[in-house]
């Protein structure tokens, strides 16, 4: 593990009680905590190689990258064959637990960093990482490892900010630094969380051609959200802002095949 992924580790270790508690803060007393699942719909998967992929029932998941495990747990719920998520912070990972024995799921949970995978080859159908990659130092490894552990024919998932979004001052929504510098850097990730974690801007051509150098066929990019119109955003995200947003996407996807 690099030193930049080292860091973020600590950070994310000592943050994890303060950012569950966020994530958590509009939990009935008594209530199960939020959780979510990523799969594609059955309509979005019909786009793609479907005929390569099993059904939901025996679909094999691996969420990169996941934190207090919702993803993870949300699609455990949804009835897969298996899930599993992989993270390097072993306070996010006691979270997973926890939350996973509250809904009773059928996940599993590894500590492990996504470049350097604790996991067996060719195991999973579909991967899934969300607002991961663009702490991980070395993101060629971490896509490479994507594919390793993915069959022939599975599919990739994820999502990171923007790099163009991120070259914006959300408080003077004007440009603040150059697109073509990809950092690394230092950015305030919450207001709750107290320290700077390391972040790297790569470029949307950077990242497409990272995909098909691990072995990818990129089948969809995505830019969300899409509305010009600041009233349909909301303002409590302080590392943006709804005038940000209606210009500029928050966020960049991308929907890739292993071959």
């Amino acid at each position: 593990m690099n030193d930049p992924d080292r860091e973020n580790r600590k950070l994310w270790d000592e943050w994890s009680d303060e950012f569950q508690a966020l994530w958590n803060a509009d939990t009935d007393e008594g209530g199960l905590p939020p959780v979510y699942t990523p799969l594609p719909d059955p309509e979005d998967l019909a786009k793609w190689q479907a005929e390569r992929l099993p059904d939901r029932e025996d679909l094999d998941f691996v969420e990169l990258g996941c934190g207090g495990g919702q993803g993870t747990v949300g699609t455990a719920s949804e009835g897969v064959g298996t899930a599993v998520g992989v993270d390097f912070s072993f306070q996010q990972l006691r979270h997973a637990t926890r939350v996973r024995n509250v809904y009773g799921a059928d996940a599993e949970f590894v500590t492990g960093d996504v470049a350097d995978l604790p996991l067996a080859n060719g195991a999973f159908d579909l991967a899934y990482s969300g607002y991961v990659y663009f702490m991980v130092e070395d993101v060629d490894a971490a896509l490479a490892e994507a594919r390793r552990v993915l069959r022939d024919g599975g599919l990739l998932t994820f999502q990171v900010p923007h790099p163009f979004h991120e070259q914006f001052d959300p408080a003077t929504v004007e440009l603040a630094r150059s697109y073509h510098d990809t950092g690394p850097r230092r950015e305030k990730f919450d207001d709750i969380l107290h320290d700077d974690i390391v972040v790297f801007d790569r470029t949307v051509g950077d990242l497409h051609t990272a995909l098909v150098d691990a072995g990818f066929t990129v089948r969809e990019l995505f830019e969300t959200p899409s509305s010009d119109d600041p009233d349909d955003y909301d303002d409590g995200d302080a590392s943006t802002s709804p005038e940000l947003q209606a210009m500029v996407p928050r966020t960049l996807g991308f929907w890739a095949v292993a071959e």
